[in-house]
């Protein structure tokens, strides 16, 4: 960021001298000589002026060349490409614009390097999520980074709208939705809310205190409300491997890992039917005990138990 402010003075002045600079900057001259140096390194002609003990940024530089390495302007380049395809709304033009002017600096072979990787893949899989407006997104951004209670029209699963007074903590992209963690203080409670189904209301509330989230970690937290508590059908077993073992297997949405020992850890985890509880579990591909679940859970796996046998008889 310093690079970038230090290039847009001498874009701006003409001519700076270097305890200028380093008094804009909030630096040393000695530090405003090693960026100098690398801005020469990336490309960017910074000539000395010669008696003023200054700097000048020289002919042909009103297109200059990247503030990148090659991996971070392809990284760049994905991503801007990845978003005009993606779930928030708003963004897509100006991902695309901004991915044009971006390809204008790119060097031939970076060019080249994001243009095979474009062509060479395909979005697949399921259908993408509900789309979010970019301006709820950063209105819901700018009231967690500003500790602000926010306030907003809610519309729930069954079509029911409420009007939420909470505490925001952060947003987060789980799978193919966006969800805010929040604190409801009229419920006096932590809640999950879908980004898709909220409306903020201006202007936002007065300043609070951050709580400490429940399990540690919002994300954590989330991934327990996406497991168990919003399924019609939830389970809980012990699986005969440590937690370590078994976290790859596990898919984000899909449960919820507890270490127990070096040789055990349950799962707590939810589904719309029994039969995909039973899929789920045996998914993981590990021994394991049923400790709690709907009542016809364990003749669902007797079932499949039976069918499984039969199959190889």
């Amino acid at each position: 960021m310093r690079l970038l402010k230090l290039l847009s003075l001498l874009q701006t002045h003409r001519d700076c001298s270097g305890a200028e600079l380093a008094h804009r900057l909030e630096v040393t001259t000695r530090t405003v000589r090693r960026d100098v140096e690398r801005l020469r390194e990336l490309g960017y002609p910074v000539l000395a002026v010669r008696g003023a003990a200054g700097y000048r940024l020289g002919a042909g530089a009103s297109l200059p060349p990247l503030l990148l390495d090659d991996e971070e302007a392809v990284a760049v380049a994905v991503g801007l490409r990845t978003a005009a395809g993606g779930s928030v709304t708003g963004i897509e033009e100006t991902s695309l614009r901004a991915l044009t002017k971006l390809e204008q600096v790119l060097p031939s072979r970076l060019r080249h390097r994001v243009n095979t990787l474009h062509t060479a893949t395909v979005r697949a899989g399921t259908a993408p999520g509900p789309r979010v407006s970019a301006d709820t997104l950063m209105a819901i951004a700018d009231a967690c980074r500003r500790r602000e209670r926010l306030r907003f029209d809610y519309t729930s699963l069954r079509g029911a709208g409420t009007i939420r007074s909470v505490e925001p903590y952060r947003l987060v992209n789980f799978g193919r939705h966006w969800y805010l963690v929040a604190f409801d203080t009229d419920r006096e409670d932590w809640r999950t809310f879908r980004v898709d189904r909220l409306t903020p209301r201006t202007p936002t509330g007065p300043r609070f205190t951050p709580r400490r989230p429940p399990h540690g970690d919002v994300v954590t937290y989330l991934a327990h409300q996406l497991s168990t508590r919003t399924w019609p059908c939830q389970a809980t077993v012990t699986l005969h491997e440590s937690a370590d073992a078994v976290a790859e297997r596990v898919w984000p949405g899909m449960g919820v890992v507890e270490a127990v020992d070096d040789r055990s850890c349950l799962l707590h985890l939810g589904a719309d039917t029994v039969a995909s509880l039973v899929w789920m579990i045996t998914s993981v591909d590990t021994d394991f005990t049923l400790v709690s679940g709907p009542p016809e859970l364990a003749a669902a796996f007797r079932a499949q138990a039976a069918r499984c046998l039969h199959a190889v008889r």
